[in-house]
């Protein structure tokens, strides 16, 4: 059986990559799949599989004609808080891969938001059409249930990842600390300049080495390298383009603080304590769903020296996931997998 895999994949974003990695670890054995990328070579180098350009129409419409199956996801696609093309890109391809007969699974999604009636009307037009859907957060399950779309709920599927060691990552010095920010219009120079002073405090209270960890390096690099300026002898940029290792890193830190979603789960997975800035209903959805501490963008306070207080509290006396905890968000995350199996059997 062959399978077209469609989602933000060969961007350099270590969170979509993740999502790939485990849903090409998930597949039944018997699918062959066929992954839409935007760096055909690097991902088919990278996990051994075939790869076309997803912005290719001749080559997706050769990739559909020889498959058998369409699946889409997973992530936050159908939203268009990024770019109003998003819906537009992927429904054109979901409509193509429904009316040439494929069978479609919408998998692992996150929708929303939707703030255009068009966009709204091309997503649940799209999700209709599914022979299967899997979400991973109750506000896109209640947003399918009002659209009357049947869906299995779950984590998001990156808390099963499978992980991979990183060479050499033992020498860089411990305690650590780990640190996944991204470009935001809320991450004003003001409000960055106050974390950077706050994460100067922090490192000097706990004598721990930051981790600075470009998720995007395209987008988060020039972050990182600025606070990095700021702890020249007593922090680290590490940059990784395996999503496996990128998550076994999570095991080896104390505490992270991060904007990036998958940054916060590979690290809630760790059992490692974290505490969340959030820029997106996403992130917002998971601090309350494992009770993690955090701020949105906009409550930062102003004075970094309370800002380093927090941090310092939280990695003194806050609390990680337990053992349990951590593998009842794995055994539930799983159900993505066997809706793929149910589908594809």
């Amino acid at each position: 059986m062959r399978a077209v895999l469609c989602g933000y994949y060969g961007q350099g974003n270590g969170g979509d990559e993740a999502l790939l990695a485990t849903l090409l670890q998930m597949l039944p054995s018997h699918v062959q799949p066929l992954v839409l990328s935007g760096q055909p070579e690097e991902t088919q180098n990278c996990y051994g599989v075939e790869a076309c350009p997803r912005k290719s129409a001749p080559a997706v419409w050769s990739a559909l004609r020889q498959s058998d199956v369409f699946i889409w996801g997973g992530g936050s696609l159908m939203q268009d808080a990024t770019s109003a093309l998003n819906p537009i890109y992927y429904g054109g391809i979901m409509g193509m891969a429904q009316q040439m007969g494929l069978k479609t699974v919408a998998w692992a999604q996150g929708v929303g938001p939707l703030k255009r009636s068009l966009t709204q009307a091309i997503a649940r037009r799209s999700f209709q059409g599914c022979t299967a859907v899997s979400v991973r957060d109750r506000a896109s399950a209640a947003l399918l249930e009002e659209w009357r779309v049947p869906c299995t709920l779950a984590p998001d599927p990156v808390w099963a990842l499978a992980s991979k060691p990183v060479s050499g990552f033992w020498d860089l010095p411990a305690p650590r600390i780990a640190v996944a920010l991204r470009p935001h219009p809320q991450l004003t120079d003001a409000r960055l300049a106050a974390l950077t002073r706050a994460l100067v405090m922090l490192q000097q209270s706990t004598q721990a080495h930051v981790m600075l960890i470009p998720f995007q390096p395209v987008n988060d690099l020039a972050i990182a390298q600025s606070i990095h300026t700021a702890l020249p002898k007593t922090s680290t940029i590490l940059t990784l383009s395996d999503p496996q290792q990128l998550k076994w890193v999570f095991q080896g830190v104390e505490m992270t603080i991060a904007m990036r979603y998958h940054a916060l789960i590979m690290a809630a997975a760790a059992e490692c304590r974290c505490f969340a800035l959030s820029y997106d209903p996403k992130v917002q959805q998971l601090m309350t769903e494992v009770a993690m501490p955090g701020w949105d963008l906009e409550q930062i306070p102003d004075d970094a020296g309370a800002i380093a207080q927090t941090w310092i509290e939280q990695y003194a006396n806050g609390d990680a996931l337990s053992v349990t905890q951590v593998q009842a968000m794995v055994d539930r995350a799983l159900l993505h997998r066997d809706l793929l199996q149910a589908v594809l059997s």
